[in-house]
């Protein structure tokens, strides 16, 4: 599950929730209570089923919930009185009342999935349909922090699932290049094309169903 809501997105699979490409920090039983809320928005989620996802086989108090709400709407800045994210059902739960968009992978009309990502130091950033903005601005859709890359320095773009997702610079200070050749104009991607953006570089993937399958690997 990947969801974007106001300036957040939560990656279930990645564990992972950031704010404008900045990591969010959440413990663990903070983070499972957040994906079990959203997943099941805009419904209220008991007490009781809470219980028994986040914390299986073991008793609990309302108190040890109570804990993990209060972490959650510290990390979104939520107010308990006049909440944007989580809703108290008095006596009954909790529930996810944000407005927020799902982010999977999208499907072309021959029913085959895509998925799209650059990866930076050991870091992916998913990319979806529309502007994907690159740049040093924590509020850009792919967020890398390095004093060489521009506040808004390359767009990929990603008009549908069966068109090549497009690069373009955006009058950046030092340039965005594709392999060796400098980005004039919109260009396309192809899979694993390395994008270097000022002195940084990235790698460009997009993901089918229709992928190599994993290669046999003979045992010694």
């Amino acid at each position: 599950m990947r969801v974007r809501f106001a300036d957040f997105v939560l990656d279930s699979e990645m564990r992972q929730l950031s704010a404008a490409g900045a990591e969010v920090h959440l413990s663990p039983k903070a983070f499972d209570l957040l994906c079990t809320l959203v997943a099941s928005r805009p419904n209220v989620v008991s007490k009781g089923e809470l219980f028994s996802q986040i914390w299986p086989d073991t008793f609990v108090v309302d108190a040890n919930l109570n804990v993990l709400v209060g972490e959650l709407r510290r990390a979104l800045g939520d107010d308990a009185r006049t909440p944007t994210f989580i809703k108290t059902a008095h006596g009954i739960g909790f529930s996810f009342c944000g407005k927020a968009t799902d982010l999977e992978g999208t499907v072309t009309s021959t029913g085959v999935e895509v998925r799209w990502w650059l990866s930076w130091n050991h870091r992916t950033f998913r990319l979806s349909e529309g502007d994907n903005i690159i740049g040093r601005d924590p509020r850009c859709d792919v967020w890398l922090d390095h004093d060489g890359i521009s506040r808004r320095h390359a767009r990929i773009r990603i008009a549908t699932a069966s068109q090549p997702a497009m690069v373009e610079d955006l009058q950046s200070t030092n340039g965005t290049f594709v392999g060796r050749e400098r980005v004039v104009a919109p260009r396309p991607l192809a899979d694993k094309d390395v994008i270097k953006l000022g002195s940084v570089t990235v790698q460009f993937r997009e993901w089918t169903e229709t992928t190599q399958s994993t290669k046999r690997i003979r045992p010694r």
